[in-house]
């Protein structure tokens, strides 16, 4: 419910789901879900609000298995604390190519962050390879970013997840579960920007891109 250039987080990430097409919006609410739950109410846009509770929180995995019994099809997840201005309709266009199981938007850091997120690896082709959460030493400087899409396999996935070092039920593991399975994943090379806010720069810095996309847009 942070408020970023006048209105809060969610309802940036509500309008770009529903502009990507989305009929549905599940919601997995704990901390202050009662605040979420009266100011949004049972639809976004005409999109029907459906909201799962996860009382304990414990990692990406253990928050999507709140979605289970909602979701039966191919769906899209972005985490509620950020803010996108990039290519996040090449991601929802590949999923619905049926060549892959999943997608999602990575990004190159620096190496010396790239540590601090979920890092993936991948061929020639873009497919994903290899994904660990945190690692210490990264096989990689590309790294997830918060958009993703799947197909219901990633339930069954997230069953099998064990808890990491951190205590929790991670995506990261998740997806691996998948590539062994012999699924395909694919990366989608962010176009554009986006920032995890996280701290109060964090949303300045976020107030000071969208200023300038509209100003260029202006």
């Amino acid at each position: 419910m942070v408020e970023v250039d006048g209105k809060p987080i969610l309802t940036h990430c509500f309008e770009q789901l529903v502009e990507l097409g989305a009929d549905g919006l599940v919601v997995v609410v704990g901390y202050r879900k009662q605040d979420i739950i009266e100011h949004y109410g049972d639809e976004f846009e005409g999109v029907p609000i459906t909201y799962a509770h996860q009382r304990e929180q414990k990692g990406l995995a253990h928050a999507l298995l709140n979605v289970e019994e909602h979701v039966d099809e191919d769906f899209m997840l972005m985490l509620g604390d950020n803010i996108f201005q990039a290519n996040l309709e090449d991601v929802v266009r590949r999923q619905q190519e049926e060549r892959a199981d999943a997608a999602f938007l990575v990004e190159e850091v620096d190496w010396d962050d790239a540590s601090r997120y979920g890092v993936c690896d991948t061929n020639q082709y873009g497919e994903v390879t290899d994904v660990v959460e945190k690692p210490d030493d990264p096989p990689s400087n590309l790294v997830m970013t918060g958009f993703y899409t799947f197909s219901p396999a990633i339930f069954h996935a997230c069953h099998l997840v064990q808890p990491s070092n951190r205590g929790e039920y991670e995506i990261s593991e998740a997806i691996d579960l998948l590539i062994q399975s012999g699924r395909t994943i694919d990366a989608i090379g962010l176009e554009g920007w986006r920032v995890d806010v996280g701290y109060p720069e964090d949303r300045e810095e976020a107030e000071e891109r969208l200023a300038e996309a509209e100003d260029a847009v202006a």
